[in-house]
């Protein structure tokens, strides 16, 4: 497929989104059709009060067809600002379809239609599972393609230089969103150079953006910080963009903030921002711990005959314990055994002076990690790849020490030096798996965990507890970042 012209890309996607919900839709209810009434379906006719409504379920099969399409872009379910990142597309693929089987359910019990219920109740989950699969597929592609900078946004950052740098740093991390920075404007307006540290060209000072969109071709205009810009001179720019191509986006200083804390309300003309305080118990705490208690008592039960084989083989191949226990810190700073496969020889901790001496520590700053640790056994080599060494914790989160996700566990070595804003960790349970597990275990940086780890702290809910769950099952058989 040829790259669309770079004004008209977010069309051209939603054109193939179209075209290809179209497809997965006839698909799914053709399927449904043909399982449930075979090759005769074309002579089922269903009957309702009134004679006009006896129609041929090929009849039906195309209008629910044209329908479902349709309400997939009714409801914006394309739109450019949701593709690429984020749930927020799949939950309306979901809601869609919802609301449309919902009204066909309302039609037939207005008019008293016979719709076979087989029919609908099949089609529903098999289209919007297809409908999900697509998009999924689609933002892999998408993703692809906008790590090279295209079918993303064009942006041209305004500010002072700190906003503006940080701002930059922050959308490079994720390329997926789709804002690809082409330039910048600063307090200091220098001409010609760059930002410090990145080949982000910068274009004029504040009072240059008009020319500085003209020689990037940006089609964003994001806005870092407004002390450089009068409410005037933003209300002016907002007025000199093109309608429906450039776009006028301002971003707070707040960062690492979840969408479903975040609401937008205009009052009095001004737009204000409502940040919801992260709460940490009542119902949420609970519901938190339930499912942790019955999804690990669950998994126990039904990986009992692997936790049975590792333990012989362990016992078998190297002397000493089959389980490895040691103080970690937890949920308000208060310590608890973890229970680990062991992985090591027995006198692991003692060698680990001597490695620290010698400087071959890898991972980051903090936490100790060796790629090639000489300490790990043979067996232990495999356990850890596969995170095997880690199932004996699932006793820890039924005994209510730790949660099936959360923060890292740390050491109370490491605690010791933390940073006073990394303690907020410890407002939650640490996890068996988390952020951190599937974003790139030890291979991140020690920023990069501690901001991985408040994130979740500060936006945790239980739909994204189900999406990292999701994802650790594909980290673990990717197992990067494994050592």
């Amino acid at each position: 497929m040829s790259d669309p012209a770079p004004h008209d890309w977010r069309l051209a996607y939603s054109r193939r989104l179209s075209l290809t919900d179209f497809i997965v839709i006839a698909i799914a209810v053709a399927s449904t059709q043909f399982l449930w009434f075979g090759f005769s379906a074309n002579g089922v006719a269903f009957r309702g009060n009134l004679d006009f409504l006896a129609v041929s379920y090929t009849t039906v099969s195309i209008v629910l067809t044209l329908s479902w399409t349709a309400i997939l872009g009714i409801y914006g379910s394309r739109g450019d600002r949701l593709i690429g990142t984020g749930v927020s597309e799949y939950r309306l693929v979901v809601d869609s379809s919802f609301r449309l089987f919902g009204v066909f359910a309302i039609i037939s019990f207005l008019f008293q239609i016979d719709f076979s219920r087989g029919y609908f109740i099949l089609a529903f989950p098999l289209g919007t599972i297809a409908l999900v699969i697509e998009r999924w597929l689609w933002r892999k592609w998408l993703t692809t393609r906008r790590s090279r900078g295209e079918y993303s946004a064009k942006v041209l950052l305004v500010g002072s230089e700190t906003s503006v740098l940080h701002t930059a740093t922050e959308l490079a991390r994720r390329p997926q969103a789709g804002y690809h920075v082409v330039g910048a404007c600063v307090a200091s307006g220098r001409v010609a150079d760059y930002l410090p540290g990145t080949t982000i060209p910068v274009a004029g000072n504040v009072d240059r953006v008009a020319q500085a969109i003209a020689a990037t071709g940006a089609d964003t205009i994001v806005i870092t910080s407004s002390d450089e810009l009068s409410p005037e001179k933003i209300r002016e720019l907002s007025w000199s963009l093109e309608p429906g191509r450039q776009h006028l986006v301002v971003a707070p200083s707040l960062t690492d903030i979840g969408g479903p804390r975040i609401h937008t309300r205009p009052v009095a003309g001004l737009p204000l921002i409502h940040v919801e305080t992260p709460r940490y118990e009542g119902f949420k705490r609970y519901q938190k711990r339930i499912f942790d208690f019955l999804a690990s008592g669950l998994l126990i039960l039904l990986l009992a005959p692997v936790l049975l084989i590792i333990s012989g083989v362990i016992r078998l191949s190297t002397p000493g314990p089959v389980l490895f226990k040691q103080e970690r810190v937890g949920l308000n700073g208060s310590t608890f055994k973890m229970l680990k496969f062991r992985s090591m020889v027995t006198d692991a901790e003692a060698l680990m002076v001597h490695l620290e001496a010698t400087e071959r520590a890898e991972g980051n700053a903090v936490l100790f990690k060796m790629k090639d640790d000489p300490r790990v056994t043979r067996v232990g080599r495999v356990l850890r790849k596969y995170s095997l060494d880690e199932l004996p914790q699932l006793f820890n989160v039924l005994r209510g020490d730790m949660s099936l996700i959360g923060p890292r566990p740390p050491l109370q070595r490491e605690v010791d030096l933390y940073e006073s804003h990394v303690h907020r960790r410890f407002l939650m349970k640490p996890g068996i798996t988390g952020l951190w597990q599937v974003s790139g275990r030890s291979d991140l940086s020690w920023e990069d965990s501690v901001r991985l780890d408040l994130y979740y702290v500060e936006n945790w809910s239980m739909v994204g507890d189900f999406i990292i769950l999701l994802k650790t099952v594909r980290a673990v058989f990717a197992s990067s970042g494994a050592y």
